[in-house]
């Protein structure tokens, strides 16, 4: 097969790359390499690189033609940042989603797979969040990520383009992002312990989390891209665990001897508790979780 990966310097794309350029696909990334989330990019001597902004369709559209599957991962993907700069997350997630989708249509690709968030159930709904619940956007990251899933909703319906769309909970594993005050905490902690510094825990600690590892995000993927059936075409589906943690929980699960956290102030715009209902993606997608996040820590 001939795919396409946006963003796949990234966290996650790069881990998706690999896979399927070990299944034998020819894999073409496109990332421009605009996030500051990481120490370094990450590339598969196996894979095509691209570096174009996929808000610029001018730029992108050439690049599918004669493709099969399309993954569709870059994105501004931090709340915070996205609240100190809500017009570059608008362009890259609302124009740049477009663009993937409307130079899919044009070259006759044969699925799109969107990556969204968890975090559009925002503060209304209360766990296990389920894929019908009502979005509660709280910030211009949410609001930016659900418009895509409108857009690739509307270019199956009124263009029979198929897509599926990805809400992801707490990405984390090899490779995670551990550049700055808003990376994933998983990675902040990593870093600083690895640096002999105390554990920086946001407000109280007792915010509870999904976590799902990246392994387990990659495998979705594959399997959205060559699932029979029509039911699952044009659908959301939830990518967690149906396990939460606090904080405080991967406090205990990380201290050792030399190890220590301090509290730093809440932050606005992030939900309390989130936790997947993920019935709907085994039913439909045959997608179970593998790995266990106690598991992975120790």
């Amino acid at each position: 097969m001939r795919t396409i990966v946006t963003g796949g310097c990234g966290f996650i794309g790069s881990h998706l790359v690999d896979e399927l350029v070990g299944r034998g696909d020819q894999v073409m990334v496109i990332d421009n390499e605009s996030s500051d989330a990481h120490d370094e990019f990450h590339y598969n001597n196996d894979a095509e690189y691209a570096w174009y902004d996929i808000a610029d369709y001018d730029s992108i559209e050439h690049l599918f033609k004669g493709v099969d599957y399309v993954f569709h991962l870059a994105a501004e993907a931090r709340i915070q940042p996205a609240i100190e700069n809500p017009t570059l997350a608008v362009r890259t997630n609302v124009a740049g989603t477009c663009s993937v989708l409307q130079a899919s249509r044009h070259h006759g690709i044969k699925r799109v797979m969107y990556s969204s968030t968890s975090s559009v159930y925002g503060l209304i709904n209360d766990p296990p969040l389920v894929e019908t619940m009502p979005r509660d956007c709280l910030n211009p990251y949410s609001v930016s990520k659900f418009a895509g899933e409108e857009l690739c909703k509307m270019y199956w319906s009124l263009f029979g383009l198929e897509t599926i769309i990805f809400r992801y909970f707490n990405v984390y594993g090899e490779r995670q992002p551990t550049r700055g005050q808003y990376a994933p905490v998983l990675g902040i902690f990593q870093r600083q312990i690895s640096e002999g510094n105390p554990m920086t825990v946001v407000g109280d600690g007792l915010q509870t989390r999904d976590y799902v590892h990246v392994s387990d995000v990659v495998e979705a993927n594959t399997i959205a891209a060559t699932v029979t059936g029509s039911e699952a075409i044009g659908q959301i589906f939830n990518i967690g665990t149906g396990t939460s943690y606090s904080v405080m929980d991967l406090v205990s699960m990380l201290s050792g001897p030399s190890t220590s956290h301090v509290h730093l102030d809440s932050r606005q715009g992030e939900a309390r508790h989130t936790m997947a209902n993920i019935m709907k993606t085994q039913r439909l997608l045959g997608w179970h979780p593998k790995v266990r996040l106690e598991d992975y820590l120790s």
